[in-house]
Protein backbone atom coordinates (compact mmCIF):
# COMPACT_ATOMS: atom_id res chain seq x y z
CA UNK A 1 0.00 0.00 0.00
CA UNK A 2 0.98 3.58 -1.02
CA UNK A 3 2.64 5.79 2.28
CA UNK A 4 0.96 9.19 2.66
CA UNK A 5 2.63 11.75 5.05
CA UNK A 6 1.53 15.05 6.21
CA UNK A 7 2.41 17.22 9.22
CA UNK A 8 1.37 20.56 10.64
CA UNK A 9 3.16 23.05 13.13
CA UNK A 10 1.59 23.59 16.02
CA UNK A 11 1.23 27.08 15.91
CA UNK A 12 -2.41 27.45 17.32
CA UNK A 13 -6.06 27.20 16.62
CA UNK A 14 -6.74 25.18 12.90
CA UNK A 15 -9.19 27.74 10.28
CA UNK A 16 -11.52 26.92 7.72
CA UNK A 17 -9.07 26.95 5.17
CA UNK A 18 -7.24 24.15 7.29
CA UNK A 19 -10.21 22.25 7.23
CA UNK A 20 -10.98 22.57 3.77
CA UNK A 21 -7.83 22.75 2.10
CA UNK A 22 -6.23 19.59 4.05
CA UNK A 23 -8.22 17.84 6.72
CA UNK A 24 -11.59 17.00 4.58
CA UNK A 25 -8.97 15.47 2.09
CA UNK A 26 -7.20 13.85 4.92
CA UNK A 27 -10.32 12.09 6.34
CA UNK A 28 -10.72 9.98 2.99
CA UNK A 29 -7.20 9.38 2.42
CA UNK A 30 -7.27 7.50 5.56
CA UNK A 31 -9.45 5.10 3.98
CA UNK A 32 -7.32 4.05 0.92
CA UNK A 33 -3.44 4.48 2.29
CA UNK A 34 -1.19 3.73 4.63
CA UNK A 35 -1.75 7.41 6.38
CA UNK A 36 0.87 9.27 8.58
CA UNK A 37 -0.12 12.48 10.03
CA UNK A 38 2.03 14.02 12.87
CA UNK A 39 1.73 17.07 14.36
CA UNK A 40 5.75 19.03 13.73
CA UNK A 41 6.67 20.80 17.21
CA UNK A 42 10.42 19.84 15.81
CA UNK A 43 9.94 22.54 13.32
CA UNK A 44 8.43 25.24 15.71
CA UNK A 45 11.91 25.16 18.11
CA UNK A 46 12.57 27.26 15.09
CA UNK A 47 10.69 30.54 16.24
CA UNK A 48 12.18 30.22 20.19
CA UNK A 49 8.59 28.95 21.37
CA UNK A 50 7.71 29.75 25.45
CA UNK A 51 7.72 25.66 26.44
CA UNK A 52 3.22 26.27 28.12
CA UNK A 53 2.56 26.98 24.78
CA UNK A 54 4.44 24.45 22.78
CA UNK A 55 2.44 21.80 25.05
CA UNK A 56 -0.44 23.49 24.51
CA UNK A 57 -0.21 24.20 20.71
CA UNK A 58 0.22 20.87 20.49
CA UNK A 59 -2.79 19.40 22.36
CA UNK A 60 -4.64 22.08 20.58
CA UNK A 61 -3.57 20.65 17.01
CA UNK A 62 -4.19 16.80 18.18
CA UNK A 63 -7.85 17.76 19.38
CA UNK A 64 -8.87 19.47 16.54
CA UNK A 65 -7.29 16.52 14.61
CA UNK A 66 -9.45 14.32 15.69
CA UNK A 67 -12.49 16.19 16.02
CA UNK A 68 -12.59 17.29 12.09
CA UNK A 69 -12.26 13.20 11.93
CA UNK A 70 -9.27 11.51 11.61
CA UNK A 71 -9.49 8.18 13.36
CA UNK A 72 -6.69 7.13 14.91
CA UNK A 73 -7.53 3.25 14.78
CA UNK A 74 -6.86 4.14 11.25
CA UNK A 75 -4.04 6.28 10.57
CA UNK A 76 -1.18 6.84 12.49
CA UNK A 77 -1.38 10.04 14.45
CA UNK A 78 1.54 11.23 16.20
CA UNK A 79 3.83 13.85 17.89
CA UNK A 80 6.92 14.29 16.11
CA UNK A 81 8.75 14.34 19.02
CA UNK A 82 7.84 11.43 20.31
CA UNK A 83 10.10 9.99 17.43
CA UNK A 84 13.69 10.64 17.91
CA UNK A 85 14.53 8.60 15.10
CA UNK A 86 13.25 11.77 13.55
CA UNK A 87 16.85 13.55 14.55
CA UNK A 88 18.69 10.96 13.81
CA UNK A 89 17.70 10.58 9.79
CA UNK A 90 17.78 14.39 9.90
CA UNK A 91 21.96 14.23 11.04
CA UNK A 92 22.41 12.04 8.28
CA UNK A 93 20.79 13.93 5.76
CA UNK A 94 22.43 17.10 6.26
CA UNK A 95 25.73 15.32 5.64
CA UNK A 96 24.75 14.94 2.44
CA UNK A 97 22.88 18.33 1.94
CA UNK A 98 25.35 21.58 0.63
CA UNK A 99 25.05 24.99 2.05
CA UNK A 100 24.60 26.86 -1.11
CA UNK A 101 21.71 24.86 -2.02
CA UNK A 102 19.71 25.59 1.52
CA UNK A 103 20.80 28.96 0.99
CA UNK A 104 19.07 29.15 -2.28
CA UNK A 105 15.68 27.86 -0.94
CA UNK A 106 12.91 30.71 -1.30
CA UNK A 107 11.36 30.03 2.10
CA UNK A 108 14.87 30.41 3.64
CA UNK A 109 15.36 33.81 2.21
CA UNK A 110 11.72 35.37 3.08
CA UNK A 111 12.31 34.26 7.01
CA UNK A 112 15.59 36.11 6.56
CA UNK A 113 13.81 38.99 5.41
CA UNK A 114 10.66 39.12 8.07
CA UNK A 115 13.46 38.32 10.59
CA UNK A 116 16.55 39.18 10.43
CA UNK A 117 17.91 38.78 13.76
CA UNK A 118 16.61 35.22 14.32
CA UNK A 119 18.52 33.02 11.22
CA UNK A 120 19.26 30.14 13.14
CA UNK A 121 20.67 27.05 11.19
CA UNK A 122 16.98 24.99 11.98
CA UNK A 123 15.60 27.53 9.38
CA UNK A 124 18.66 27.12 7.15
CA UNK A 125 18.32 23.22 7.62
CA UNK A 126 14.50 23.20 7.64
CA UNK A 127 14.52 21.44 4.20
CA UNK A 128 16.04 18.33 5.58
CA UNK A 129 14.43 18.46 8.48
CA UNK A 130 11.24 18.33 6.66
CA UNK A 131 13.10 15.33 4.16
CA UNK A 132 13.52 13.36 7.34
CA UNK A 133 10.26 13.70 8.30
CA UNK A 134 9.29 12.41 4.79
CA UNK A 135 11.93 9.89 4.20
CA UNK A 136 11.97 8.18 7.42
CA UNK A 137 8.11 6.24 6.84
CA UNK A 138 9.20 6.20 3.41
CA UNK A 139 6.54 7.94 1.85
CA UNK A 140 5.46 7.45 -1.40
CA UNK A 141 2.77 10.88 -1.69
CA UNK A 142 3.01 14.07 0.73
CA UNK A 143 0.09 16.84 -0.05
CA UNK A 144 1.51 19.74 -0.35
CA UNK A 145 0.91 23.69 -1.00
CA UNK A 146 2.82 25.68 -3.80
CA UNK A 147 4.71 27.18 -0.54
CA UNK A 148 5.96 23.34 0.04
CA UNK A 149 6.95 21.88 -3.61
CA UNK A 150 10.33 23.68 -3.90
CA UNK A 151 10.97 21.61 -0.06
CA UNK A 152 9.50 18.16 -1.66
CA UNK A 153 11.61 18.60 -5.15
CA UNK A 154 14.82 19.19 -2.17
CA UNK A 155 13.63 15.71 -0.46
CA UNK A 156 13.44 14.13 -3.50
CA UNK A 157 16.77 15.05 -4.28
CA UNK A 158 18.30 14.04 -1.12
CA UNK A 159 16.80 10.32 -1.40
CA UNK A 160 18.56 10.65 -5.09
CA UNK A 161 21.86 11.60 -3.21
CA UNK A 162 21.63 8.87 -0.69
CA UNK A 163 20.61 6.35 -3.13
CA UNK A 164 22.96 7.03 -5.70
CA UNK A 165 25.98 7.82 -3.43
CA UNK A 166 25.30 4.34 -1.42
CA UNK A 167 24.78 2.37 -4.27
CA UNK A 168 21.07 0.93 -3.31
CA UNK A 169 17.61 1.41 -4.15
CA UNK A 170 16.01 2.45 -0.70
CA UNK A 171 14.39 5.52 -0.51
CA UNK A 172 11.51 6.01 -2.72
CA UNK A 173 11.22 9.18 -4.52
CA UNK A 174 7.76 10.74 -2.87
CA UNK A 175 5.10 12.69 -5.10
CA UNK A 176 3.46 15.11 -4.44
CA UNK A 177 -0.16 14.93 -3.67
CA UNK A 178 -3.02 16.50 -5.76
CA UNK A 179 -6.86 16.66 -4.00
CA UNK A 180 -8.03 17.49 -7.89
CA UNK A 181 -11.21 19.10 -8.01
CA UNK A 182 -11.85 18.65 -4.37
CA UNK A 183 -9.39 21.45 -3.44
CA UNK A 184 -11.53 24.18 -1.88
CA UNK A 185 -9.60 27.37 -1.75
CA UNK A 186 -11.22 29.30 1.18
CA UNK A 187 -10.28 33.26 0.65
CA UNK A 188 -9.70 35.53 3.91
CA UNK A 189 -12.76 37.69 5.33
CA UNK A 190 -10.55 41.09 4.17
CA UNK A 191 -10.11 40.19 0.48
CA UNK A 192 -6.25 39.76 0.68
CA UNK A 193 -5.71 36.16 -1.11
CA UNK A 194 -6.38 32.80 1.08
CA UNK A 195 -7.28 32.69 4.88
CA UNK A 196 -4.30 32.61 6.81
CA UNK A 197 -3.13 33.57 10.22
CA UNK A 198 -1.28 36.24 8.97
CA UNK A 199 -4.43 38.46 8.13
CA UNK A 200 -5.26 38.47 11.82
CA UNK A 201 -7.76 37.28 13.58
CA UNK A 202 -10.92 38.83 11.96
CA UNK A 203 -10.17 37.61 8.58
CA UNK A 204 -10.05 33.93 9.80
CA UNK A 205 -12.86 31.69 10.81
CA UNK A 206 -11.38 29.54 13.64
CA UNK A 207 -12.75 25.66 13.84
CA UNK A 208 -13.38 26.65 17.35
CA UNK A 209 -15.03 29.78 17.13
CA UNK A 210 -17.80 30.34 19.71
CA UNK A 211 -21.19 31.76 17.85
CA UNK A 212 -21.13 35.72 18.50
CA UNK A 213 -17.26 35.60 16.97
CA UNK A 214 -17.87 33.95 14.08
CA UNK A 215 -20.94 36.49 13.20
CA UNK A 216 -18.90 39.45 14.02
CA UNK A 217 -16.11 38.68 12.23
CA UNK A 218 -18.63 37.49 8.96
CA UNK A 219 -20.69 40.69 9.55
CA UNK A 220 -17.43 42.81 9.23
CA UNK A 221 -16.16 41.39 6.30
CA UNK A 222 -15.93 44.30 3.96
CA UNK A 223 -18.56 44.37 0.67
CA UNK A 224 -18.95 47.39 -1.67
CA UNK A 225 -22.03 49.51 -2.40
CA UNK A 226 -23.35 46.92 -4.52
CA UNK A 227 -23.79 46.01 -8.22
CA UNK A 228 -25.29 48.92 -10.84
CA UNK A 229 -25.41 47.00 -13.32
CA UNK A 230 -27.34 42.93 -14.10
CA UNK A 231 -25.06 39.97 -14.35
CA UNK A 232 -21.68 42.74 -13.71
CA UNK A 233 -18.82 40.27 -12.50
CA UNK A 234 -18.24 40.40 -8.98
CA UNK A 235 -15.29 42.66 -7.25
CA UNK A 236 -12.70 39.89 -5.30
CA UNK A 237 -14.17 40.84 -1.42
CA UNK A 238 -17.81 39.93 -3.28
CA UNK A 239 -16.27 36.88 -4.46
CA UNK A 240 -14.72 35.96 -1.60
CA UNK A 241 -18.56 35.90 -0.15
CA UNK A 242 -19.78 33.83 -2.36
CA UNK A 243 -16.67 31.58 -2.16
CA UNK A 244 -17.04 31.01 1.95
CA UNK A 245 -21.25 30.74 1.13
CA UNK A 246 -20.03 27.87 -1.86
CA UNK A 247 -18.31 25.86 1.27
CA UNK A 248 -21.10 25.81 4.05
CA UNK A 249 -24.16 26.58 2.18
CA UNK A 250 -27.09 24.56 0.39
CA UNK A 251 -27.29 25.10 -3.23
CA UNK A 252 -30.75 26.85 -3.18
CA UNK A 253 -29.32 29.59 -0.85
CA UNK A 254 -26.31 30.28 -2.77
CA UNK A 255 -28.72 30.11 -5.80
CA UNK A 256 -30.70 32.88 -4.08
CA UNK A 257 -28.12 35.65 -3.75
CA UNK A 258 -26.69 35.08 -7.20
CA UNK A 259 -29.76 35.45 -8.31
CA UNK A 260 -30.32 38.86 -6.22
CA UNK A 261 -26.48 39.69 -7.07
CA UNK A 262 -26.99 39.63 -10.80
CA UNK A 263 -30.42 41.83 -10.79
CA UNK A 264 -28.96 44.26 -8.58
CA UNK A 265 -31.22 43.40 -5.67
CA UNK A 266 -29.09 42.10 -3.35
CA UNK A 267 -28.49 43.18 0.15
CA UNK A 268 -25.03 42.06 1.80
CA UNK A 269 -26.45 42.32 5.12
CA UNK A 270 -28.66 39.66 4.54
CA UNK A 271 -26.22 37.99 2.61
CA UNK A 272 -24.22 38.08 5.84
CA UNK A 273 -26.73 37.06 7.92
CA UNK A 274 -27.77 33.84 6.35
CA UNK A 275 -23.64 33.44 5.77
CA UNK A 276 -23.31 33.65 9.38
CA UNK A 277 -25.79 31.20 10.27
CA UNK A 278 -24.60 28.22 7.50
CA UNK A 279 -21.33 28.85 9.06
CA UNK A 280 -22.41 28.10 12.15
CA UNK A 281 -24.22 25.14 11.74
CA UNK A 282 -20.87 24.23 9.38
CA UNK A 283 -18.48 24.57 12.60
CA UNK A 284 -20.77 23.82 15.68
CA UNK A 285 -20.28 20.07 15.59
CA UNK A 286 -16.56 20.47 15.08
CA UNK A 287 -16.59 22.83 17.77
CA UNK A 288 -18.43 21.05 20.29
CA UNK A 289 -16.23 17.93 19.91
CA UNK A 290 -12.86 20.14 20.25
CA UNK A 291 -14.20 20.93 23.25
CA UNK A 292 -15.71 17.60 24.65
CA UNK A 293 -12.36 16.21 23.22
CA UNK A 294 -10.02 18.88 25.11
CA UNK A 295 -11.36 17.73 28.67
CA UNK A 296 -10.59 14.09 28.13
CA UNK A 297 -6.84 13.75 28.96
CA UNK A 298 -6.76 10.07 28.83
CA UNK A 299 -8.04 9.57 25.61
CA UNK A 300 -5.30 12.25 24.17
CA UNK A 301 -2.69 10.52 26.02
CA UNK A 302 -3.53 7.21 24.44
CA UNK A 303 -4.06 8.53 21.01
CA UNK A 304 -0.83 10.26 21.42
CA UNK A 305 0.86 7.07 22.79
CA UNK A 306 -0.66 4.98 20.54
CA UNK A 307 0.22 6.89 17.38
CA UNK A 308 4.10 7.12 18.65
CA UNK A 309 4.02 3.25 19.29
CA UNK A 310 3.25 2.70 15.69
CA UNK A 311 5.28 5.90 14.25
CA UNK A 312 8.17 4.71 16.04
CA UNK A 313 7.73 0.77 15.66
CA UNK A 314 8.46 1.50 11.45
CA UNK A 315 11.13 4.46 11.98
CA UNK A 316 13.70 1.98 13.61
CA UNK A 317 13.25 -0.06 11.24
CA UNK A 318 14.27 2.35 8.42
CA UNK A 319 17.05 3.89 10.84
CA UNK A 320 18.24 0.23 11.36
CA UNK A 321 18.34 0.06 8.08
CA UNK A 322 20.16 3.25 6.99
CA UNK A 323 22.51 2.57 9.74
CA UNK A 324 23.32 -0.65 8.07
CA UNK A 325 23.85 1.15 4.41
CA UNK A 326 25.68 3.66 5.67
CA UNK A 327 28.05 1.61 7.13
CA UNK A 328 27.13 1.54 11.05
CA UNK A 329 27.39 -2.61 11.86
CA UNK A 330 28.46 -3.89 15.02
CA UNK A 331 32.09 -5.46 15.35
Amino acid sequence: MEVILSGMRPTGNLHLGNYFGALKNYVSLQELYDCYFFIADYHLLTTHPNPEDLLANVKTILCQYLACGLNPEKATIYVQSSVPEVAELYMYLNMLTYVGELQRVAAFKEKVRQNPNNVNAGLLTYPTLMAADILLHRATKVPVGKDQQQHLEMTRDFAERFNKMYKVDYFPLPQAFNFGNDLIKIPSLDGNGKMSKSYGENATIYLNDEPSVLKKKIMRAKTDSGPTEKNQAKPIEIENLFALMRSVSKPEIIEQFEDAYNDCSIRYGDMKKQLAEDMENFVSPIRERIKELSSNEEYLNKVIRMGGEKAQANASKTIKEVREIIGFKKL
